[in-house]
């Protein structure tokens, strides 16, 4: 999770006593540099989506990120709730009506947990979006921007080892997962009628053709 401190489940990252530890990632942290991405992709855009989980303990700050990124870049931010499936599919046809160009999806258990729905919708409205998970662009989507789960999952695998060899978890400094990866979906731009830039392509951990 992102902040195990603000939700009670450690004391603090360096010492989290108890009987809990693991791996957190940066989340809110890179949320604002999606945005970032979607304008370099597509730097004449004004209008921009996003979409949230009402009942994310998180949207409010995610809500308040967005705006602040927004008005950085000079960009109208639409943000639109949705906690459903049925509700995904109904905010994406908003986006459209509102002129929204570009979507970018937050970091939250229902979308991450339906990353090939929302891929197929973001196609059948033609709306270029972008995610935290890979998942996402494998399933047809634009983009994506976030931490590396292999890596995650690695750093994860070290402290399971440890603890099984009897460490204490309250001695095991939760871990912060950095590493971040940015995957570009080609064939997705081109049905979009997108030209990626060379700058994007050059920075992208993996392209997807």
């Amino acid at each position: 999770m992102a902040d195990p401190v603000a939700f009670g489940l450690v004391a603090s990252l360096n010492r989290p006593g108890g009987n809990l530890t693991g791996v957190a990632s940066l989340v809110d942290e890179i949320g604002p540099k999606r945005l970032e991405l979607l304008h370099e992709l597509l730097p004449s855009v004004t209008i921009v989506g996003f979409l949230i989980n009402p009942n994310n303990p998180r949207a409010a700050v995610q809500a308040r990120e967005a705006q602040a990124a927004g008005g950085a870049l000079g960009q109208e931010i639409l943000i639109l709730n949705a906690s459903t499936e049925s509700e995904i599919d109904t905010a994406f046809a908003t986006f459209e009506q509102m002129r929204a160009a570009a979507v970018v999806l937050v970091n939250d258990a229902l979308f991450n947990s339906r990353l090939a729905q929302l891929a197929a919708i973001a196609a059948r409205h033609a709306i270029p979006a972008i995610s935290p998970w890979r998942e996402f662009v494998l399933g047809g989507g634009l983009m994506s921007y976030g931490i590396s789960q292999p890596d995650l999952y690695r750093q994860a695998a070290i402290y399971l080892g440890r603890i099984l060899k009897r460490e204490k978890p309250a001695d095991l400094p939760v871990q912060q997962s950095t590493k971040v990866e940015l995957i570009v979906n080609l064939k997705t731009a081109k049905a979009l009628g997108l030209t990626v830039p060379l700058s994007l392509l050059g920075r992208a951990d993996e392209i997807i053709q």
